[in-house]
């Protein structure tokens, strides 16, 4: 029997829950939660905000824990490994992306941890707010054991969310790169994109924050509170990664990119953006959208984390703060992610 804490109904405050999990199949892997971060995704979920959604929901989809017990056909674990699980836990497996390793982008559509059937179609995919997890052994990562755990959860989602396009936009020694935001994702980004070797800048709309940034490693930071703040950094990046969901004018930010530029949506506001086809055409500027990383990335991300020491800047909280949690996380009031205890359950 797990124990976790679940959403009875869409927007009804998390309360203790048990449930069952599947039993173990032959690639499966048992393991006992360690951490489990608190993404803003799941309260959009559990508060009902994408949507239909299945209830009682148990969220969670940035995992850390040790393996317990494995199937067996498995052959990538053993008990007592430190492994990692993300935001999906199953995929067609047979289509280009998946065999390519880019399952987020399935052609039929990436099983979530929670919120959703497993491919069984009778299945429910709980989360991991909860002090057990089953997952098929190909979608698990191996975590570092030199990392601080609490820290390493967010990496399964916030952590390869930023990881995923500054790879893919091949920021490195040489590039400007501007992080728009300093929240759970942003504060990622400056971390990987100091580490890969860029010039790291932070636009906010924060002063409070840029103690914050530098010590993370960002070079520059810059107010964006004004149309002189705009103008001073006009044509001054190689790619922006933004991190917020708040409505904005992206307008306004596609014309801080030099020639060849690239803006990645990463953040998902409420409203369509608009900007002007002659910002792209003037400089062969080019806008994207990047979500999370496929398995083969999640693990190279973590390998990475531990080559240079990096994890998420946390809270740890009992099982019995979540809502309280969810709340300070909607007023931006978290440095810069919370995570469960497991044992609290």
């Amino acid at each position: 029997m797990s124990k976790g804490y679940a959403v009875p109904s869409a927007g009804a405050p998390l309360e203790p829950f048990a449930f069952e999990r599947r039993d173990l199949r032959e690639s499966d892997v048992a393991l006992d939660i360690l951490f489990a971060g608190i993404c803003h995704s799941d309260i959009h979920q559990a508060r009902e905000e994408w949507g239909p959604a299945l209830f009682p929901m148990v969220p969670g989809h940035e995992i850390v824990g040790r393996v317990t017990s494995i199937g067996n056909a498995v052959t990538k674990f053993a008990v007592g490994d430190l492994i990692g699980v993300g935001v999906f836990i199953d995929s067609c497996r047979k289509c280009p992306q998946c065999l390519s390793g880019l399952q987020q982008y399935c052609v039929e559509g990436m099983t979530g941890t929670y919120n959703t059937l497993e491919r069984d179609g009778k299945t429910v995919a709980f989360g991991g707010y909860s002090d057990s997890f089953v997952i098929d052994q190909d979608y698990a990562v191996r975590v570092p054991e030199s990392l601080k755990l609490e820290g390493v959860a967010p990496l399964m989602c916030a952590g390869v969310t930023l990881y995923s396009p500054l790879k893919h936009w091949k920021a490195g020694p040489g590039k400007r790169v501007a992080i728009m935001g300093l929240g759970g994702l942003g504060h990622m980004g400056v971390k990987f994109a100091h580490a890969l070797g860029a010039h790291v800048t932070v636009l906010s709309h924060s002063e409070g924050k840029r103690a914050d940034a530098l010590s993370m490693g960002a070079d520059a930071f810059v107010v964006m509170n004004s149309d002189e703040a705009f103008a001073a950094n006009a044509n001054s990046f190689d790619l922006i990664l933004n991190t917020v969901s708040a409505d904005l004018v992206l307008e306004k930010y596609l014309q801080l990119l030099d020639v060849d530029g690239a803006l990645v949506v990463i953040g998902l506001p409420s409203k369509p953006y608009q900007f002007g086809a002659g910002t792209l055409l003037g400089k062969r500027r080019s806008i994207g959208g990047s979500m999370i990383g496929g398995m083969p990335e999640l693990q190279e991300m973590l390998d990475f984390c531990g080559e240079h020491g990096i994890v998420s800047d946390v809270e740890v909280i009992a099982a019995d703060y979540i809502n309280t949690a969810y709340d300070r996380t909607v007023a931006s009031d978290v440095k810069y992610r919370f995570v469960i205890d497991a044992s609290t359950f």
